[in-house]
């Protein structure tokens, strides 16, 4: 693979515009790149997640993988009509989603997000994915559905994956998740 950037800065979006992947420029406010930006931020914290981790190589592995598909929605965002998010991701969440819930008891009330460091990051996370996902399906409406249906799917299991995996972080080594108290 050849070099993608020889220069970090063009100019090109001082005026408050950016480049898409097609050549057209658009409104750095835009849904479109709001979506974007919202994947982005995910990923970075995604990052920060990883650094967190407690020595789990499954839990590194799995961010990491996401890390990558996440790279590819962003691409899917800027090159407007492509798909690089189909149903296998999806159900690739799903099966790692149910793995992990396995190992962790049934839950019996609501979670405060917290715990060791890397939990409360992943609950961070959970949260921006959520973000993310609302720009995706602000997105897709202002644009008549021009997201890929796999795309709103892969956020909605993801932020669901991140709870589980904030879960089972706050457990290692013998942590423990702190539990809402209802005081009405």
């Amino acid at each position: 693979m050849g070099y993608r950037l020889s220069k970090i800065y063009t100019r090109t979006g001082d005026q408050g515009t950016t480049g898409l992947g097609d050549g057209s420029r658009v409104n750095k406010e835009s849904a479109r790149i709001e979506a974007i930006g919202s994947v982005d931020e995910l990923n970075s914290l995604l990052g920060v997640v990883i650094a967190h981790t407690t020595g789990d190589d499954r839990i590194n592995t799995l961010l990491t993988t996401v890390q990558h598909r996440l790279f590819d929605l962003g691409g899917e965002l800027a090159l407007p009509g492509s798909r690089r998010i189909d149903p296998q991701a999806v159900t690739d969440l799903e099966q790692r989603l149910d793995e992990l819930n396995q190992t962790l008891p049934p839950l019996q009330e609501f979670i405060l997000p917290g715990g060791i460091p890397g939990a409360a990051h992943c609950h961070h996370a959970r949260t921006v994915c959520r973000r993310a996902e609302r720009r995706l399906a602000l997105l897709a409406r202002e644009s008549g559905g021009a997201v890929g249906a796999s795309a709103l799917g892969y956020l909605n299991r993801l932020s669901d994956l991140l709870f589980v995996v904030a879960r089972v972080m706050a457990r290692q080594n013998g942590g423990e998740e702190t539990l809402w108290s209802n005081q009405r």
